[in-house]
């Protein structure tokens, strides 16, 4: 059964597994390696070593990605189309604007706004594959006006394979792992040289985009997925319990956690999780990722709760009412209310589920159409204000030793 606990011990409980990272890197080290240097017949074999892959090119045909939407449910492609809607519509609210300011006279300061020539979007395709995972990474890029936008996905499945054609992808890759992060950072004849990675994957995969970040740009490095639940007295223990579950049975490292000051909540909730693991298809993994990462802490106040909340900066997090929206400092996404589940944001919402995890959260929020495109700044001056910035100029870049800097103004201004 989860544990219950008081949140003096909030300390030891919220301490996030430290990812296996050095491990992975040393495995990962020589098929990035391989493929920087033997590109395609690197890709192929360590595909046929680790995914099963049998056929003589990772690139999937056209003709197979319009087979595999022709294959999916009505109601499967009814989802995508209103899914994809939501998520388009609020990635287009987030793209960066053009700007254009004159603080003085003769001074013009603009910001455009350009798309990423090539992004790729890797989608897992293991214990559970995520055809959401390809409308969260390819209409975000859609909106920013990528011209080239590729997806890789380990094995064949239709729905991946489908949601990609139905949003007009024809740059699918059957290739997962680490090579497929090489493949993408470096470019081989067949997968073309990628501006960033985004998207979800294993430690391995994470690893490999931790060691390319230099060579490529990525979106983050993520770890186990987590969820933290504020909670209060009247809270639908049914409904707690069963949003602490959907997120428990991503993985065995998954955590979800419970914050409340009332005990009979607390109580209600841990019983109300071992009813439902009872008929869960997935209780195996939610099984562990329940007894070894997750909690229930009771906290003495809202105050309390949210300063927890804040420190640990969780990828979801649920609170019960917007009130408590104004203190949320950290957090990779925010569900309101009884009718916000998680799981809505997964799927079918509209903001993305490409979220920071492990803290990172502190830093950033989560994958959106700025993310594919660059900010380029602006400036055009006339003579006037020029000179009227020329002492200002010239005797900063000499506060700097920078000579020729300031040099480069005067012969302009005639001083």
């Amino acid at each position: 059964m989860i544990r219950i606990v008081e949140s003096k011990d909030v300390g030891r409980i919220l301490k996030r597994r430290a990812a296996r990272f050095s491990e992975a890197e040393e495995v990962v080290r020589p098929i990035l390696e391989a493929v920087r240097t033997r590109g395609d017949a690197a890709v192929l074999e360590y595909a046929r070593k680790f995914d099963g892959f049998a056929r003589k090119t990772v690139a999937v045909p056209a003709v197979e990605l319009e087979a595999a939407a022709k294959r999916l449910s009505p109601a499967f492609r009814r989802a995508v189309r209103e899914a994809s809607e939501n998520i388009r519509a609020f990635a287009k609210a987030q793209l960066p604007k053009p700007v254009s300011v004159t603080p003085r006279p003769g001074l013009k300061l603009r910001q455009i706004v350009r798309p990423l020539d090539t992004v790729a979007a890797y989608i897992p395709a293991g214990r559970y594959p995520l055809p959401s995972t390809v409308m969260m990474t390819v209409i975000p890029a859609q909106v920013a006006g990528v011209p080239r936008i590729c997806v890789a996905t380990p094995r064949a499945v239709d729905e991946i394979y489908g949601t990609a054609s139905l949003l007009k992808v024809t740059d699918v890759f059957e290739m997962g792992g680490a090579h497929a992060i090489a493949a993408f950072a470096y470019g081989t004849k067949t997968v073309p040289k990628a501006d960033r990675i985004v998207g979800p994957g294993n430690i391995y995969v994470a690893a490999a985009k931790k060691l390319l970040a230099g060579e490529v740009g990525i979106d983050f490095v993520a770890g186990p997925t987590e969820i933290l639940i504020i909670a209060d007295g009247d809270a639908n223990p049914v409904w707690v319990a069963a949003d602490m579950l959907a997120q428990a049975e991503h993985d065995t490292d998954a955590s979800a956690v419970l914050l409340t000051r009332s005990k009979r909540l607390a109580q209600a909730v841990a019983k109300e999780i071992e009813r439902q693991l009872a008929s869960l298809p997935t209780a195996a993994t939610a099984r562990k990722a329940i007894d070894r990462n997750s909690a229930i802490i009771l906290v003495r106040s809202v105050e309390e709760a949210v300063e927890i909340s804040n420190r640990f900066a969780p990828e979801h997090l649920s609170i019960p009412d917007a009130r408590l929206l104004p203190a949320i400092r950290n957090a990779g996404s925010v569900f309101v209310g009884p009718y916000s589940p998680e799981a809505a944001g997964d799927y079918a919402s509209g903001p993305n589920h490409v979220l920071p995890t492990s803290g990172a959260a502190r830093a950033r929020g989560g994958l959106s159409a700025s993310d594919f495109v660059k900010v380029i700044s602006v400036q055009e001056l006339s003579p006037r204000a020029l000179t009227a910035l020329t002492p200002s100029i010239t005797t900063l870049a000499r506060a700097e030793g920078l000579e020729a800097h300031a040099r480069s103004v005067e012969v302009r201004s005639g001083v």
